[in-house]
């Protein structure tokens, strides 16, 4: 059974920094998608970022291109990173990991229907 394990979320002041981490376990596939979703109270998961480990094949909601980066360990294959930076009070929200395996290539998709596995989730505030 494929688990992630987010790490990194915390409180910061608008125009700082944070990174988050998730690391998967227990998959069968190399090639796979990794996103990043977050979900405000009151509000649908959004699609944040999504990575194609195999080549690094990137995908940015338009809320956040620019100042977020995803990126895959080359060290450590089981493990992305979402860099985020120039925070906005509207970047608050719990942020989620989520992994799609197989995957053939190409742009990975935003939408979170499209993602079997999931992380617990990580709190990010960001106060104005």
């Amino acid at each position: 059974q494929v688990q992630l394990v987010e790490s990194g979320g915390g409180s910061v002041q608008a125009g700082g920094s944070l990174r988050l981490s998730c690391t998967a376990s227990g998959y069968r596939y190399y090639s796979n998608c990794m996103g990043w979703f977050r979900q405000a109270p009151g509000k649908e998961r959004e699609g944040v970022a999504t990575i194609y480990t195999s080549d690094g094949t990137t995908y940015y909601a338009d809320s956040v291109r620019g100042r977020f980066t995803i990126s895959r360990d080359n060290a450590n294959k089981d493990t992305v990173y979402l860099q985020m930076n120039s925070l906005k009070p509207e970047d608050t929200a719990m942020y989620y990991c989520a992994r799609r395996e197989p995957y053939t290539g190409g742009r990975c998709p935003d939408g979170s229907g499209l993602y079997r596995y999931w992380g617990q989730g990580t709190q990010v505030t960001v106060s104005s």
